[in-house]
């Protein structure tokens, strides 16, 4: 087509009315053909100027993402794509790209859509080229919140097949108390037959309750293991959304550095890098205390004086050290936690996340359990480094979006 109009225009001053006219016709027709491959894609398709500027849009483009006003309303090129993106983080992404005068790119997102839920957006950049030179880009939005949907459920499926040694433990947890409440019932019963044959003369009110209140101490027990257990099981109900992390752990860190600082425990935050991964907020906040509260108390172990509350006009370094960093290796994001506490030995290291298992004398054994899982509901990774003595570091690493798939320039 794009060398029959070359060819056509070069002899257009012989056509005659007629032929114009039909000329004209052939080419609104291939115009429309255009426009409906356009409006048939699944993807949504924005074509810009050089300077970002709207030019072209399919109705895909319009329902993917939320605009300041109707795309139809707004004269080609007259203005700047990210100006009527609604959505600040995808239209900082744009206005950046257009800064940098990025040719590639191509980034995940989550926007909420009008019924409340979460969407998966990614946005991918490529130029637009006309006679070798790059006179503009082709903006493709595509929904792959499927996609995302489906790796959720194959970590969860991951998880769930765990269960089988988690349950096997339990039922050896439950197999003593329930011995232990058989043998007791058999002694009030024979204490009871006895009595049947001795005139119904009971035994001992003393000898009876001792043995009910070993009945109701293992019924305890039993509640107790059973309550546990349905904590380590229950789904994580993980909302994900594309979030900075290492923003989110300085606003948390806010929160319990002044405990910290209190007791003589200096805390640092440090981040290289502004990179979004899916996560839930509210679900990351319950890790980074756990192992924050965890390396407290390791702290405190190892030093004493932190146990006592520093006095506000002590200026000297602090004694512990608590520190949480943030960064990218160009495949993985790394959260590194670490701490100058007691640390802890191979044995514990080993078994530091399976349920029920602590060094605490009240814990209960399942705080890093809820840490495992919820790092493994993040696609994430959890790794432990420790001495006894020396201290312990915690590095958590999740698969970045695809933001950082290197693209042909």
């Amino acid at each position: 087509m794009r060398s029959y109009v070359k060819k056509i225009t070069q002899k257009i001053d012989k056509f005659s009315k007629e032929q114009l006219s039909s000329l004209l016709e052939d080419m609104v027709s291939e115009i429309e053909n255009y426009d409906s491959i356009m409006e048939s894609l699944s993807a949504g398709i924005i074509i810009v100027d050089k300077d970002y500027k709207l030019i072209q849009n399919n109705r895909v483009a319009e329902r993917r993402l939320n605009f300041t006003q109707h795309l139809d309303d707004t004269m080609p090129g007259s203005v700047y794509l990210w100006e009527i993106i609604e959505d600040s983080d995808i239209a900082d992404f744009i206005k950046n790209c257009a800064q940098k005068g990025t040719t590639n790119s191509a980034e995940d997102f989550s926007v909420v859509s009008e019924n409340g839920g979460v969407r998966f957006l990614n946005i991918q950049i490529n130029p637009l080229v006309k006679n070798c030179d790059l006179c503009g880009r082709v903006i493709l939005i595509r929904d792959v919140t499927d996609k995302k949907n489906q790796d959720v459920l194959v970590h969860r499926m991951e998880n769930m097949a765990n269960l089988t040694n988690l349950a096997a433990g339990m039922a050896h947890d439950i197999k003593n108390p329930l011995g232990a409440i058989s043998i007791h019932i058999q002694l009030v019963q024979k204490a009871l037959e006895k009595a049947r044959a001795n005139n119904d003369v009971l035994p001992a009110k003393k000898f009876v309750e001792d043995h009910i209140d070993v009945v109701n101490e293992e019924i305890e027990h039993l509640n107790k293991l059973v309550m546990d257990f349905l904590f380590a099981v229950r789904p994580v109900n993980a909302t994900l959304q594309l979030k900075n992390p290492a923003l989110l752990i300085k606003n948390i860190a806010d929160f319990f550095t002044p405990e910290f600082n209190r007791f003589n425990v200096g805390v640092e935050i440090s981040s290289s890098t502004d990179q979004r991964i899916m996560l839930d907020e509210k679900l990351l906040r319950e890790v980074i205390m756990n192992l924050s509260q965890n390396a407290l108390a390791a702290i405190k172990s190892r030093f004493p004086e932190c146990n006592i509350e520093r006095k506000s006009e002590d200026k000297g370094a602090f004694l512990g050290l608590f520190k949480i960093d943030c960064s990218t290796d160009g495949i993985k994001y790394v959260i590194k936690i670490t701490d100058n506490g007691c640390g802890m030995n191979s044995q514990t290291v080993s078994r530091i996340f399976e349920p029920y298992y602590t060094t605490k004398a009240n814990g209960t054994g399942l705080g890093m359990t809820m840490v495992y899982k919820i790092v493994k509901e993040f696609s994430g990774e959890i790794q432990v480094e420790s001495q006894e003595g020396r201290g312990t570091i915690f590095t958590l690493t999740f698969p970045l979006p695809q933001s950082n798939t290197k693209l042909l320039k």
